[in-house]
């Protein structure tokens, strides 16, 4: 089962004792810290739960799956999700 906005924003509220909007405002605020910094290379590091930066990917050559017909593909960025120390227990269960 997966967990989506709205129930996170539940959940948070339920927990903080806040109201949803505020909870909901705050998430909000903490995406577009995380969208300006990674856009402008920075990496973003919550100590034991996650890390996000912006890694590069160089150009290559792919391949078009419907032709086989070779293509060149430019280079690019993707952003990498690591999980900290505290996520990685949760999820092994310790």
């Amino acid at each position: 089962m997966a967990l989506n906005r709205s129930e996170l924003v539940a959940a948070v509220a339920e927990k903080s004792g806040n109201s949803q909007a505020a909870v909901n405002g705050v998430l909000d605020a903490v995406f577009e810290v995380f969208t300006e910094q990674v856009s402008k290379g920075e990496k973003v590091s919550i100590p034991g739960w996650l890390s996000v930066e912006r890694t590069e990917r160089a150009a290559r050559t792919g391949r078009n799956p419907q032709t086989g017909e070779t293509i060149q593909i430019p280079a690019g960025y993707s952003v990498k999700l690591s999980a900290g120390s505290k996520l990685k227990a949760a999820a092994t269960g310790k």
